[in-house]
């Protein structure tokens, strides 16, 4: 479905510049500008895509490069809808799969799709994002439609896909419903009439998928965008809580600081680039002092995380733990309030705080942990985990902020 050509304002132009920034492919460039164009003078949003299978709980900084490009397109003033692919997990992705990957059973893929709904909005605008299942068409289809849809492509155009070609050379099975899953996920472009799809770089093959597919149902296509995949705190292999090499976006503020002030120089930089805005220029300045450049860095992304305050908070205790000799000790008061746990076990801290009376609910002492402020024994280590748990029996103390303190044994 074509449209004619507009000129292109200046207001469109340093919008390009914004969405380009960090991206691997954005193809047709041009196309974007033009309904960038026609969006700004119709006073109608496009409709931005990004799709996301629910094969793991927990989402990572990795999956934020992303979602933070999501934010800025909904700072554009355009319409997000994040898809979360409950059918499609049922089936699983094969992008740079060597092997057919297990399939997930619904149980699982709808608590996965849960944590996701649940973790998108340390970035998204809640008010400005569209949450959407594609089992809510997918499941609809009838095995006549499936046909019509396998219609629509051609096993010679699967195999241009790089891993399928792989594996098709060494003799390794490629099943047909693996040939599916790109079709599904182009389906999914048709069902939302999407404007722009976002996804990583590994995801360019199911990307064109879409673009050709709605060609293919006469509908203008869509243009994609794919933005690079993170490389992780090891600084070799991509971001991913199988590496263990991630920083996850439930992260407590001083955690996930620490993990990013334990990344290379090298690998800082494009931590820039990808997960800030932080002009250009002010990187370079940056670049005089890298140690510095780092937390300033870690700051802001545990500040866009985590919200105003919080990577502040998480570098001043980091600083405090890392400072010299003048290592905080733990000096109980005479006063200090002892509370007897009855139960044996693992007992989660949250839940001893409320028992003793030092907080009224659970929440306020993961607000305690998430800022740093909670520490455990003679050597006051910073607790940084939310579901953080003493054993019992045993005996234990603490320091909760800069003035309260507490025993505990059984």
């Amino acid at each position: 479905m074509a449209h004619s050509e507009v000129k292109i304002s200046a207001e469109t132009r340093a919008e390009m510049e914004r969405i380009k920034r960090g991206t691997v492919d954005l193809l047709p460039e041009g196309e974007l500008a033009q309904k960038l164009e026609r969006s700004r003078k119709n006073k109608q949003p496009l409709v931005i895509k990004a799709g996301f299978d629910p094969t793991a709980p927990d989402l990572h900084l990795g999956h934020a490069v992303l979602l933070r490009k999501l934010r800025l397109f909904q700072e554009l003033g355009h319409r997000v809808q994040f898809l979360i692919g409950d059918f499609t997990a049922l089936i699983g992705d094969p992008s740079g799969r060597s092997a057919t990957r297990p399939r997930l059973t619904r149980k699982e893929v709808e608590a996965n799709a849960k944590t996701y709904a649940d973790q998108v909005f340390r970035i998204l605008d809640r008010k400005k994002t569209e949450i959407v299942f594609n089992s809510a068409w997918c499941e609809n289809l009838r095995f006549e439609d499936v046909l019509g849809l396998t219609a629509r492509y051609t096993v010679a155009q699967l195999l241009e896909r790089d891993d399928f070609q792989k594996r098709y050379r060494q003799g390794e099975s490629i099943s047909l419903i693996e040939f599916m899953y790109p079709l599904i996920q182009g389906y999914d472009s048709v069902a939302m009439k999407s404007d722009v799809e976002l996804g990583g770089s590994d995801q360019k093959f199911n990307l064109l998928v879409g673009r050709e597919l709605q060609k293919a149902y006469d509908q203008e296509q869509q243009v994609i965008l794919t933005v690079p995949l993170l490389v992780g705190l090891d600084g070799e292999r991509k971001m991913s809580k199988s590496y263990g090499n991630y920083v996850a976006l439930t992260d407590t503020p001083f955690s996930a600081f620490a993990k990013i002030m334990s990344i290379s120089d090298e690998l800082m930089w494009s931590y820039y680039e990808i997960l800030t805005e932080v002009p250009l220029a002010e990187i370079e300045k940056r670049r005089a002092e890298p140690f510095e450049a780092k937390k300033l860095l870690a700051t802001e992304i545990v500040e866009a995380l985590n919200g105003s305050g919080a990577g502040t908070e998480a570098r001043m205790a980091w600083e405090r733990e890392k400072s010299g000799g003048g290592r905080e000790t733990l000096v109980l008061p005479p006063d200090c309030p002892e509370h007897v746990v009855q139960a044996s076990g693992a007992i989660p801290l949250t839940r001893l705080l409320v028992e003793a009376g030092l907080e009224k609910s659970a929440s306020a002492v993961r607000r305690l942990i998430e800022g740093g402020a909670i520490k455990l024994g003679e050597d006051l280590v910073v607790v940084d985990d939310r579901d953080f748990a003493l054993e019992f029996p045993g005996e234990y103390a603490l320091k909760i902020g800069k003035k309260r303190y507490l025993k505990l044994r059984s």
